[in-house]
């Protein structure tokens, strides 16, 4: 079995893997580690969960302990598509390189531009961005990239989805064509490979496992739920989630909840609360320092449930997650790769479950395409007849009446009585061909109800029918010529 010792690492870079009580390096470690410390470019290809971030942190260090950073000029640089990943990767640099001198520096939005201006101006062995706060202080004159030895694209994919691909080719420019490039991603869509064959050279391919599966060690399950009424979808969806919550009961030690849109998220990590679930949520729209602190309290311990948008999906290194609810289906099916990916870390069981509503049963449909085989239906814990609807809760809004509706209610009441006054009439006279051609109020009333029942649906409507307004029958008095 490879050791950490047998990889070629810097012996002070051994002594932190070795505090940080890692004793045998996972595939991708040991397949990636020893060609970037030979100086090649690397395209890594693992699912979430299998060590990428060590794979490039430890040769990083290990080749950067000789040399001296120079003013606005960082000697290595690591892209990470959301800014939980590039703090992630930072706390995982700091762990790596407490035995050494080097320096590093986060570029993340959130944060004051002059921290990270005087951080950068001191000179850094190590700058940690996302796509878009890079970008804005190169553009500021505060930063250049000439000086760059080490390039690492981290989540490739994840970057692809979020729509920094054009933002990393200029980055790619902006660095030199002697730079040493380490690539690593879980899925290889056509557009990063396009990537990887522009500006990596001739690079070594270390894939652990094929693009885009799912961990064994996962036990996966799906919910196929259709709701009793079309307007208590949303909320019999809650109770469904909070009743497979109580059905794994203390197996369920804590979980991730992924909603696709940023309002869900809030609505649902309210209605757990509501219910006295222990639960917060964390999007992109929340303040930076907010975030942090849900996902430290949720680390520590401290939190049960973290309701998250993809924001939290990729990469966030939480080892001990024993639970993932998918409460919608991923848009996109290789985000279900990376959402269950949360669970399972580290050779750790890990189990995640699924609500499928009908009209998400297609995207359902390409996840099993992808993962290439069915996922097992689970029965619904919620048994017999729905439960009565629940009462509106933060951040819903209850259904009002259409101006539409209560004029079509308007309308269907006044009938019913005009059919009503007009019933005693019809049954003194009997019907008769003249009778019936009359355009007078009671037999309009009677073709109105007759059609509405009907027995005269094959009559052709003549103008506007029953519906012409009052004022177009009203006589008036033509212009004197």
């Amino acid at each position: 079995m490879t050791e950490f010792a047998d990889l070629g690492l810097d012996p002070k870079v051994l002594s932190a893997v070795s505090d940080a009580s890692y004793e045998t390096p996972t595939p991708i470690q040991a397949g990636a580690i020893p060609p970037a410390l030979a100086g090649r470019d690397v395209l890594g290809i693992a699912q979430t969960g299998t060590g990428k971030t060590a794979s490039f942190t430890l040769p990083m260090i290990t080749m950067l302990a000789k040399g001296r950073a120079r003013a606005r000029m960082p000697r290595s640089l690591v892209l990470a598509p959301t800014r939980e990943l590039a703090a992630q990767v930072a706390e995982n640099f700091d762990i790596y390189a407490k035995n050494t001198k080097l320096t590093k520096a986060l570029l993340i939005g959130g944060v004051s531009f002059k921290e990270q201006d005087q951080l950068i101006d001191k000179g850094v062995d190590v700058l940690i961005a996302t796509p878009g706060r890079l970008l804005d202080h190169f553009e500021r004159g505060k930063l250049l990239l000439t000086g760059v030895q080490i390039m690492v694209v981290d989540e490739a994919d994840r970057m692809l989805d979020m729509g920094f691909i054009p933002d990393i080719e200029r980055i790619f420019q902006m660095t030199p064509f002697t730079r040493q490039t380490l690539f690593f991603s879980a899925t290889m869509a056509p557009e990063i490979e396009r990537i990887t064959n522009t500006f990596l050279s001739n690079p070594v391919k270390i894939e652990v496992a094929r693009a885009a599966t799912t961990g064994e060690n996962i036990e996966q399950g799906v919910v196929m739920f259709r709701a009793s009424r079309k307007d208590r979808q949303a909320s019999e969806k809650r109770e469904l989630l909070r009743a497979l919550i109580e059905q794994e009961g203390d197996a369920c030690t804590n979980a991730i909840i992924f909603c696709n849109r940023k309002t869900e998220v809030d609505v649902v990590a309210k209605s757990l609360t509501k219910y006295g679930y222990d639960a917060a949520p964390i999007h992109g729209d929340l303040d930076q320092s907010q975030r942090t602190k849900t996902l430290d309290s949720f680390r520590e311990g401290k939190l049960r449930f973290l309701v998250a948008s993809d924001v939290a999906a990729r990469g966030l290194d939480v080892p001990a997650v024993s639970h993932v609810f998918n409460y919608d289906v991923p848009s996109h099916a290789e985000d279900y790769v990376h959402r269950i990916g949360r669970t399972g870390r580290a050779g750790r069981k890990g189990k995640t479950l699924m609500i499928c509503v009908p009209h998400d049963e297609k995207n359902f449909a390409n996840i099993e395409t992808l993962v290439g085989k069915p996922i097992p239906r689970v029965e619904s814990p919620i048994k017999g007849a729905p439960a009565p609807e629940e009462q509106s809760e933060p951040g819903e809004k209850a259904e009002k009446p259409t101006p539409t509706s209560s004029r079509k209610r308007s309308s269907r009441t006044s009938s019913a009585k005009s059919t009503e006054t007009a019933a005693p009439a019809q049954a003194s006279t009997p019907p008769s061909k003249s009778s019936s051609s009359t355009r007078g109020n009671g037999s309009k009333s009677s073709k109105s109800s007759s059609s509405r029942s009907g027995s005269r649906r094959d009559e052709p409507v003549v103008g506007m029918g029953d519906h012409m307004p009052a004022f177009l029958t009203r006589s008036f008095k033509a212009p004197a010529d």
